[in-house]
């Protein structure tokens, strides 16, 4: 029977580009080096690992005498949000928990929504590190902690903090989470703790670890037990590495995985086993310098652990796909892989394209989509590829000659093609930024095909002529008119309430300037062809653009039509059919 024993808690860290999620990550291991007599930081590949000793070492009288389950923390330091929909297994993630850095003195920006709903997606308990509480105004640094580090700042800097707070604490409420100043907290199972912190200067940082190690210790320690059997594990990149070829970047999250042990890994198509030529793990840090020297070779590592694996056959391995080790039960294993690495995605007959980087964020990248309404026909992993502008532009709909590319490439000849097709690329490293650009320009796009289809088709329009403004009875007969609903344009045909066409409009003329149409509400001087003033038509008359019975079919099957023109072109129908009874059936 397999020995159990706790893993320590994995930890991403999500947050805006620029906000500190790599400098926090800095600080800390430059803090825990300094500590080596308590155990030194290993710093792995997309990983940090802390020791809970040089953690006690960082946090000092915080966690003075307090004793803990945990070996320590296992941070994940890829970029951002990138990361965390990476390190997935079975759909959810791999984090145990989070912590969202936000610029204290920017808020939230467009990753850190991202972030959020991608937490949200996961269920994964997070913290807000409030961070570059250095950069408000008139900030000074003190040693002091928690509450007094606030209390004690002068009147403009503890004013100038609590509006950003109060500000932060709003915006996380719209997203649907209650939060405040971790030391106001009293069950942080219910509240989002916020925690005030300086990657620069180091403030508050002891006590974000702290609260991290507490609340994984008090909250999670079940879900940390694992066992000494076969590993599993994520894939979090696929690397080529000089001398190496191509490697993958492995979060090891349960279990122990050896250098002579056959593995079973996820790819774009079926899975496959291989075997494991080395297992690399980079110097300690204060030992990275020498780049001929990068990696040591090790024997074997234990859950929870980042590492890179050197093995054949690895080019179609996408990150976000399992692994596992495979030295039994070949079949059952790649069987539970494959279903795991497929999409689960009912797609539609009619819709857009979906390409990500990693199987995690194409399914987060679906489902803020589906969220908006959008359908979706195709969605795969991997660069735009040349048959995937050719598959979007076949597609009937223009507003789905669309492909969303996330965090990818577009290939040269997929950049070719496009330049001949009426293809968008929705081409960002942020899926909130594509769902906003997308909407601005669906909107655009449906006005432009409204547009252009209106002009295809002679449109309805009713207008009245103005006793008063008669200018000419014949050759053309010039009058003044009141657009009563829908739209006129030059070339028209004038229709009367009897049902006979009478002239044609040649022109027409607004604040004596010569235009193309006139539209309800507008009164307009317009000249008509074949008609007199007095004979066929007379001031006060109610006339109708004539529109060809084809169009008329056409125009009540095509929801483009406003309600009053819709109502315009019934009273066409009704005036047609008066002199041929089945007109537009």
């Amino acid at each position: 029977m397999a020995t159990k024993y706790i893993r320590q808690p994995i930890v991403s860290v999500l947050g805006h580009v620029d906000h500190g999620k790599t400098s926090l990550l800095d600080y800390i291991r430059g803090t825990a080096v300094a500590s080596r007599e308590s155990g030194a930081i290993t710093q792995h590949i997309g990983a940090t690992e802390i020791p809970i000793e040089a953690i006690k070492n960082v946090c000092g009288s915080l966690l003075k005498a307090k004793n803990f389950g945990l070996p320590g923390l296992l941070f994940i330091d890829t970029p951002g949000h990138h990361a965390f929909t990476t390190l997935r297994s079975r759909g959810g993630s791999l984090a145990d928990l989070a912590v969202l850095i936000v610029d204290v003195t920017e808020g939230f920006k467009p990753q850190t929504f991202e972030s959020i709903n991608i937490l949200k997606q996961y269920k994964t308990p997070f913290i807000i590190a409030a961070n570059k509480i250095d950069r408000i105004s008139g900030w000074k640094k003190t040693d002091q902690i928690g509450k007094n580090r606030i209390e004690n700042q002068n009147v403009r800097a503890k004013t100038l903090f609590d509006q950003y707070i109060y500000d932060m604490i709003g915006v996380v409420y719209d997203q649907g989470f209650q939060a405040d100043l971790y030391y106001n907290i009293a069950d942080f199972r219910k509240n989002i703790g916020i925690m005030p912190i300086s990657s620069k200067t180091g403030e508050g940082i002891p006590e974000l670890l702290m609260t991290v190690v507490g609340l994984a210790q008090r909250f999670l320690e079940e879900q940390l037990h694992t066992e000494q059997g076969p590993g599993r594990g994520t894939i979090l990149e696929v690397k080529e590495e000089v001398g190496l070829g191509t490697t993958i970047d492995t979060i090891i999250y349960n279990g122990t995985i050896k250098q002579t042990d056959i593995i079973a890994i996820g790819t774009k198509n079926e899975p496959i086993l291989t075997t494991i030529k080395a297992l690399l793990k980079p110097k300690p840090m204060d030992e990275i310098r020498d780049p001929r020297e990068r990696f040591d070779r090790i024997q074997e590592v234990h859950a929870a652990c980042g590492i890179k694996i050197s093995s054949p056959n690895l080019e179609n391995v996408v990150p976000g796909a399992p692994l596992r080790v495979a030295n039994e039960n070949q079949e059952t294993i790649l069987a539970e892989i494959k279903k795991e690495t497929k999409i689960d995605i009912e797609l539609d007959e009619q819709g857009i394209i979906i390409k990500a980087d990693t199987i995690g964020s194409l399914e987060a990248l679906i489902k803020e989509s589906r969220e908006k309404g959008i359908k979706i026909r195709k969605a795969e992993i991997g660069n735009v590829s040349k048959r995937d502008i050719t598959d979007s532009e076949a597609t009937l709909d223009p507003l789905n000659k669309t492909i969303f590319a996330f965090n990818i490439k577009i290939l040269p000849e997929a950049k070719e093609e496009l330049s001949k097709t009426e293809v968008t690329i929705f081409h960002k490293d942020v899926i909130y930024t594509i769902l906003e650009e997308y909407d601005v320009w669906i909107e655009k796009r449906k006005d432009e095909l409204e547009k252009s289809r209106r002009k295809e088709y002679v449109h309805p329009g009713m207008f009245k002529i103005i006793p008063e403004y008669i200018f000419r009875t014949s050759h053309p007969a010039i009058v003044g008119v009141r657009i009563i609903s829908g739209r006129i344009q030059n070339e028209m045909k004038v229709l009367r309430e009897d049902g006979k066409v009478v002239g044609r409009i040649k022109a027409i003329q607004s604040d004596n300037k010569s235009v193309n149409d006139a539209r309800q509400g507008q009164e307009v001087a317009i000249s008509i062809e074949g008609v007199t003033v007095g004979r066929q038509i007379k001031g006060g008359d109610i006339l109708f653009t004539d529109i060809p019975e084809v169009d008329a079919k056409k125009l009540r099957e095509m929801d483009i039509l406003n309600l009053d023109e819709k109502d315009v072109l019934e009273k066409i129908f009704v005036i047609k059919r008066k002199i041929e009874k089945f007109w537009g059936m």
